[in-house]
C-alpha cells in the first residue's frame, strides 16, 4: 500500500474547469452588474427613506467612505433635509446596511429628480 490511500485520485488542475458559480460571478463583476444592482436598490432605499417633500426633486449618487451623495433640485431641499438627515439616516441603516452609510451630503443640481431629462 502506499501513503495515498484516501486521497482525490483526480486533484483539480489549474486550468481545469471552473463551477458555474465562479464564472457567472466574475462576468457580472466584470461587466459592472453588481454595482448597477446596488445603484438600483440604493435609489428604492433612499426613495423609502426619504421625506415625501424631498423624494421627486432628489437623486441619490454614491456611497463613499460611509457618505451617501444625495442631489437636490435647489438649495432650500438643502436645508429642509437638514431636519429630516437623523430619521433618514436610521431608515437607509436598515433598509441596506451593507453600505454602511454614516453621513449625508447634499449637493445642488438643477435637474436632480427629473425622469425625463431632454430639453423641453
Amino acid at each position: 500500500m502506499t501513503g495515498r490511500q484516501g486521497a482525490n485520485p483526480h486533484p483539480a488542475q489549474a486550468g481545469g474547469p471552473r463551477s458555474i458559480g465562479s464564472v457567472m460571478s466574475r462576468l457580472m463583476a466584470r461587466t459592472g452588474y453588481e454595482r448597477e444592482q446596488t445603484a438600483d436598490g440604493l435609489a428604492n432605499a433612499w426613495r423609502q427613506a426619504a421625506p415625501e417633500s424631498l423624494r421627486a426633486a432628489s437623486a441619490v449618487g454614491r456611497v463613499r467612505r460611509g457618505v451617501l451623495e444625495v442631489f437636490v433640485s435647489h438649495s432650500a431641499l438643502v436645508q429642509e433635509f437638514g431636519f429630516h438627515k437623523r430619521e433618514v439616516l436610521a431608515r437607509l441603516g436598515e433598509l441596506v446596511p451593507a453600505e454602511g452609510i454614516t453621513d449625508i451630503r447634499c449637493r445642488v443640481m438643477a435637474d436632480a429628480g427629473r425622469t425625463d431629462t431632454r430639453p423641453a
